[in-house]
C-alpha cells in the first residue's frame, strides 16, 4: 500500500482522484492553517510528501522539508491545481 501526506489547502477535491490514479491508496491531509502547524509530524508509513505552496507559510514548508530529508522521503512542492501536481510528478519520473 502506498501512502502520501498532502500539506496545504482546506479541501483536496479532484486532487484525491489524481493521487489515487498515481497509485496512492492512503492519503493523509494537513491543512497547514496556523492551528494545525504546531507539531506537524509525518505519519508512519508515508512514502511521499506533497506540499501545496500557495497554502502554507515558509516556516511550515521548511519544517516539513527537514523531516522529509531526515526520513529520506521524496517531497514535491507545487501549487494547488491538478495540472501543477501532474507536472510535478512528471518531473520526478
Amino acid at each position: 500500500m502506498s501512502s502520501i501526506l498532502v500539506i496545504g489547502g482546506d479541501r483536496l477535491g479532484n486532487i484525491i482522484e489524481l493521487l489515487q490514479g498515481k497509485g496512492f491508496q492512503e492519503i493523509h491531509h494537513v491543512t497547514g492553517r496556523k492551528n494545525s502547524q504546531t507539531g506537524v509530524k509525518i505519519p508512519t508509513g508515508v512514502h511521499m510528501i506533497l506540499v501545496l505552496t500557495d497554502f502554507v507559510n515558509h516556516n511550515l514548508a521548511k519544517t516539513v522539508k527537514s523531516q522529509a530529508k531526515d526520513r529520506e522521503l521524496p517531497i514535491l512542492f507545487c501549487k494547488r491545481s491538478c495540472s501543477d501536481i501532474a507536472k510535478a510528478f512528471q518531473r520526478t519520473a
